[in-house]
């Protein structure tokens, strides 16, 4: 009689961790969903913030280049 409740209360509490250890695995696997979701989109934001950023590199590089060849060249002395 004794054996018998004891091997019922260590299956429920090896029930017990059982269940606790599928709802945190279920958690887990939320968690790192969201995060690669997350990521991704992180991804995609950098990503286009480089291209305007090259873009508007891009136009100051032109600028600064027609700038450079309207300015004067030769003949001054200083």
């Amino acid at each position: 009689m004794v054996m018998d409740d004891l091997k019922k209360m260590i299956r429920s509490v090896i029930n017990s961790q059982s269940s606790m250890k599928s709802e945190l695995l279920s958690e887990i696997r939320k968690g790192d969903e969201k995060l690669s979701s997350e990521i991704k989109e992180f991804k995609k934001e950098t990503k286009e913030g480089f291209k305007k950023v090259n873009y508007r590199l891009d136009l100051i590089g032109k600028q600064v280049a027609y700038l450079d060849d309207d300015a004067p060249t030769g003949g001054r002395t200083q």
